[in-house]
């Protein structure tokens, strides 16, 4: 309860200190308006026009079922493969044999393209919600498995002696030595998951789903409605940076303090 405080004290400053982040969004949305006056709306739609349709969507019912269909969606794969990348990732990287046999198998899902993986699913799981939360977790699973792995397999022999050698509890071991160092990996592992499962739940939604964000955008593709299209991938956008910045990046620096 004290590190959730803690985070929650700390935010003002957290915010402020991503001032530099700010400056390039700004940026962005000056390019944008000059790719509108030089290509034109139907291309390139303004970022005002956008951002007109934007809220309007969000006034609407169905928009924000959309997105909480996606974000339901999204957010079960990526919970699913955060469990099972980082607990087996552990294992990997305690024993050699089990390093050796998941080799392999990593090997393969991180080469077969999500495309492949989307087909797959729609003939085993047809045009269901299980087509979609299993191309997230097969495309985010290696990710989070690596990255595990690597956390627990470059924990130096030099420090797990010095903590044996004075007697160091179980617990002190675990949370002061151990998990900061492979947190380090494992950290950086969920955030490109999680961008990963985002990219991926509004990929398999727009050629398997009727509903979510993904398969709005394959309605707004058919009647080439591009502003419509634009202020879903602006919805998307500011949802992983919402939950980047806002969530997960706190908790990064709080958990990483002792590198300070």
């Amino acid at each position: 309860m004290k590190f959730l405080f803690k985070i929650i004290k700390d935010f003002p400053s957290y915010l402020w200190s991503g001032w530099g982040s700010i400056a390039s969004i700004f940026l962005f949305f000056a390019f944008w308006d000059f790719g509108n006056q030089l290509y034109g709306n139907l291309v390139l739609p303004s970022p005002k026009d956008t951002m007109i349709t934007l809220f309007s969507m969000l006034n609407e019912p169905s928009a924000l079922n959309d997105m909480a269909i996606t974000i339901k969606r999204a957010f079960f794969g990526f919970c699913i493969s955060l469990i099972f990348g980082s607990a087996l990732g552990l294992l990997a990287g305690l024993f050699v044999t089990a390093s050796m046999m998941s080799r392999p198998i990593v090997t393969i899902l991180v080469g077969m393209p999500p495309i492949a993986w989307i087909v797959l699913a729609m003939i085993w799981f047809g045009m269901s919600d299980m087509t979609v939360i299993f191309t997230v977790v097969v495309a985010s699973f290696p990710i989070i498995f690596v990255g595990a792995l690597q956390g627990t397999r470059t924990l130096e022999g030099d420090l797990k002696q010095m903590a044996d050698s004075f007697q160091l509890p179980f617990k002190m071991k675990m949370f002061d030595l151990y998990f900061p160092h492979i947190f380090s990996y494992v950290f950086p592992a969920w955030i490109s998951a999680l961008g990963m499962s985002w990219k991926i739940v509004v990929m398999a939604e727009l050629l398997s789903a009727n509903d979510g964000i993904g398969a709005a955008l394959a309605i707004a593709r058919s009647q080439l409605d591009t502003t419509t299209a634009l202020a879903l991938v602006l919805i998307m956008v500011g949802s992983l940076l919402l939950i980047e910045y806002l969530i997960l990046e706190p908790i990064k620096r709080e958990v990483e303090a002792w590198r300070k």
